[in-house]
């Protein structure tokens, strides 16, 4: 298994270093300055903000281009009225999604595609990702027991997870509406006072409660964007 790093890393420097086929994932690169280096069939999926290589800025031609802008670039709004429309627009996209889901044959929705999650293992996880960041720390209430961790996470002591349930389709959608419901109504009233009032997480220590929210949206983001990679190729495979 390759070597794996995490936490803070801020102001390294790398010299001389073999990073090829290196992976980089949920990463902060803001001020990275990357020199004397060579980036061959190199990937990047990133929010882009003035990036700029070899001398020229890329950042329009790239926004431009990009599929997923504006909505990657909404993730971290900076006020109330903002978090609301990222939401709306989160929530859009998950319908479209989980429309393309439902057309599909229900035994295909616990298929892994390339050993990822399944369609239902991702709205599990994005229960107890609610949970984790909102639903518990904020409403202070419990997880639901459906929700699934991240594998880095899974064997954390989380109060009321039954990782033995096999929930139906139908059953992880409701439990996802009931959240998505009281993450909505909460925006309905939250505000710019708010954003700074420090939040206990679970395995994640205190945190600004605007930072939760960012992380909701973060992860709502990126797991569609897999969900709707993997719903194309079970899709073709029909």
């Amino acid at each position: 298994m390759p070597e794996e790093f995490g936490g803070d890393l801020a102001g390294a420097v790398f010299w001389g270093a073999d990073l090829s086929g290196a992976s980089f994932r949920d990463v902060n690169l803001t001020d990275a300055k990357i020199s004397h280096a060579w980036l061959v069939n190199v990937d990047i999926d990133a929010l882009v903000d003035t990036v700029v290589i070899n001398g020229v800025d890329v950042t329009a031609y790239v926004n431009a281009r990009d599929p997923w802008y504006p909505l990657r670039a909404m993730l971290r709004p900076s006020n109330p009225e903002g978090m609301r429309a990222t939401w709306a627009a989160l929530e859009d996209e998950w319908a479209k999604t989980i429309t393309r889901a439902q057309a599909l044959p229900q035994d295909t929705l616990y298929e892994s595609v390339n050993d990822e999650w399944a369609f239902v293992q991702t709205l599990r996880h994005l229960v107890f990702a609610m949970d984790k960041w909102f639903t518990a720390p904020i409403l202070g209430e419990g997880f639901h027991p459906i929700g699934l961790p991240n594998t880095g996470s899974f064997d954390f002591p989380w109060p009321g997870l039954d990782h033995d349930l096999t929930p139906s389709v139908s059953e992880v959608l409701a439990v996802r509406a009931d959240r998505a419901t009281r993450f909505r109504d909460y925006l309905a009233s939250v505000a710019t006072t708010d954003f700074t009032r420090s939040i206990d997480v679970l395995e994640n220590g205190t945190n600004p409660l605007q930072e939760c929210i960012y992380t909701v949206f973060e992860e709502e983001f990126w797991h569609n964007r897999y969900a709707q990679r993997d719903l194309a190729h079970l899709e073709a495979a029909k």
